[in-house]
């Protein structure tokens, strides 16, 4: 608390007039990181009804949002619900408020019978969030082509599993 006192120009005590605890400030932070993310893939998704399309602007707009310089995207990506107890809960409920996002959109896909759409949202959401350990910002991949090779590749399989 006092590093953060220090970059914001405060003095410690003066955090906790808004944030109880070192908890309530890591709440408002990943909260912060959720609504961003909630706001970036709604406007991605809302001129969009192809659900092959949809699937691939959600994982667009969501590579974008933790890909960017943001603090929050690494709040995200970098915090467990299970490494702060005392807010593991209220983490667990903003990290389910988001997925609906892809659990809607997975629920959308024209699969094929049995497939288990569960898997298939939380590896996606996993192979998104685990690009912050690899994107190369100057590479020949930009997150629109990341996402559309992430859906290609999820069709693929879906279409080598259909054919005869």
């Amino acid at each position: 608390m006092r590093d953060i006192a220090v970059e914001v120009d405060m003095k410690p005590g003066s955090l906790y007039y808004h944030f109880p605890s070192k908890e309530e400030l890591l709440l408002a932070v990943y909260q912060a990181g959720v609504l961003e993310l909630e706001k970036t893939t709604a406007d991605a998704l809302q001129k969009e009804t192809d659900p092959w399309v949809r699937l691939e602007v959600l994982c667009r707009a969501h590579l974008e949002v933790v890909l960017r310089d943001s603090d929050y995207a690494q709040v995200l990506i970098r915090v467990l619900p299970d490494d702060i107890p005392q807010a593991a809960d209220r983490l667990r409920e903003l990290r389910e408020s988001y997925e609906q996002v892809f659990r809607t959109t997975v629920a959308q896909l024209p699969l094929s019978a049995g497939t288990d759409r569960r898997a298939l949202r939380l590896m996606l959401i996993g192979a998104l969030n685990w690009a912050v350990l690899w994107f190369n910002p100057d590479g020949r991949d930009s997150p629109r082509v990341l996402a559309r090779k992430f859906v290609g590749l999820v069709k693929e399989i879906q279409d080598g599993r259909t054919s005869p």
